[in-house]
């Protein structure tokens, strides 16, 4: 049984589970399905298309699964998919898929704070921090643990690394590898997320060779393909196997080191 305030309104063919507290004026539209455990706070608004997991908490005025704004959208049916354990504050808006059967997708145990923007078709791993008004746009992938602070904003289809760190107030074009700090505007590499990895509980044994892969990859004279060789043969970690494949796979390319020429000219 869940306990249902008499102004919520329920749309047709929705699915909620075992003891949800769905509160005052909460509007939960058509072919929504509801998992258990689930606090709904008064005036949140779950859109036709979603279906959420177990213990998320929406608080006061959240739009989750809206129309995507996209001027491609032709009214297709799409999806939102929330996983369990996120913490969603106020006023995020989160937007479904564009294109017919795709989804927006957001993991476990996310943390997304008042004001953050979730665009159509993202895809969001698990342990993410989102501070107040940060913003992706359509397409971003965001790995495991990564950190976005406040004010930030995010190009389309950009992928943020796992453990990655951005600071408030950037602007973020290219990908940013995993393990690393970025910021600016464009955004810039500035090193490896030093106290991130050490809360993570990586190995000091595994940061030092972090620190040795950003200097080869950011810091030396060596192209790309070449840096990314070198840190293949001196560095054997799995993080590093990592940063070494998130590196290679990139198709918008990397940001650029802070010392880099080519930094200055990355700009929106």
């Amino acid at each position: 049984m869940s306990l249902i305030h008499p102004t919520a309104i329920i749309g047709k063919e929705v699915e909620i589970g075992s003891n949800n507290e769905i509160g005052p004026y909460v509007v939960i539209e058509n072919r929504v399905k509801i998992g258990s455990d689930n606090k709904f706070l008064s005036h949140t608004c779950i859109c036709s298309g979603t279906e959420i997991g177990d213990s998320n908490e929406f608080h006061i005025g959240s739009v989750i699964g809206n129309r995507p704004q996209d001027r491609a959208f032709n009214g297709a049916p799409t999806n939102t998919k929330i996983g369990n354990h996120n913490t969603i504050r106020e006023y995020v808006t989160i937007h479904r898929g564009t294109k017919e059967g795709t989804a927006t997708v957001i993991g476990n145990h996310n943390f997304i704070m008042a004001y953050c923007h979730i665009a159509h078709n993202c895809i969001l791993g698990e342990q993410i921090t989102m501070v107040n008004g940060a913003s992706l746009a359509g397409y971003c992938m965001i790995e495991d643990d990564a950190f976005l602070s406040g004010m930030t904003v995010f190009h389309q289809f950009t992928k943020i690394g796992r453990l990655a760190i951005i600071s408030a107030f950037s602007a973020v074009n290219l990908d940013v590898p995993p393990f690393m700090m970025c910021g600016g505007r464009g955004a810039v590499v500035h090193g490896p997320n030093v106290v991130g990895l050490r809360r993570a509980g990586i190995p000091a044994e595994t940061r030092d060779e972090l620190k040795r892969a950003y200097k080869i990859l950011f810091c030396s004279e060596l192209s790309r393909t070449n840096a990314l060789n070198e840190i293949e043969q001196t560095c054997k970690s799995r993080e590093v196997k990592h940063l070494i494949e998130f590196t290679r796979n990139s198709k918008r390319g990397i940001c650029h080191g802070e010392h880099s020429r080519k930094s200055e000219s990355v700009r929106f």
